[in-house]
């Protein structure tokens, strides 16, 4: 089936499109603060993950969506390594009314995006010379809902809130 009868549907007339026109890394840090010593400590990680999203439209239906994914390793309570990835893509987004609009940039643009930052992350701490990292999938569909209900009941209303941490 093509990408774009996957991605596009009919409701009332209007036609709802999605199209995906290019992942790219947008930016990366990678940190050992405490190399070379760090190497010397048995190896008993504390690992802090953090996730954002942001979304900017770029032109009238073409939107770029951005994952920010930082971990942050410690042994000791020392930093062994601090990685962020800035993980980037532009969309083709038409026929969406606000509120769906919304959801698909936080579900359907991120399910995309978050494999490659999850792997550049790994590459930048393997190449750091740190034992390979493997980041566990995410339901992305479950931390939308779980934050717009959350953003709902405190405000009583759906907010726009971006941030979360997995």
């Amino acid at each position: 089936m093509a990408e774009n009868e996957a991605n596009t549907a009919q409701q009332g007339g209007e036609q709802k499109t999605i199209q995906p026109q290019k992942v790219y890394l947008k930016d990366f840090s990678f940190e050992t603060p405490n190399s070379p010593l760090i190497f010397t400590k048995k190896w008993e990680p504390e690992i802090k993950v953090e996730f954002q999203t942001s979304t900017k439209e770029v032109d009238t239906g073409l939107y770029e969506v951005v994952v920010t994914l930082t971990v942050t390793t410690s042994v000791d309570g020392e930093t062994a390594y601090l990685a962020e990835v800035h993980q980037a893509g532009i969309f083709v987004m038409k026929g969406f009314d606000q509120k769906d609009l919304h959801m698909q940039q936080n579900v359907f643009c991120v399910q995309i995006l978050y494999p490659y930052s999850s792997a550049a992350v790994s590459d930048l701490v393997t190449r750091g010379g740190f034992q390979q990292l493997v980041l566990s999938p995410l339901n992305f569909q479950q931390m939308y809902s779980n934050r717009f209900n959350q953003t709902k009941d405190s405000t009583g209303e759906a907010g726009e809130e971006t941030g979360q941490q997995a």
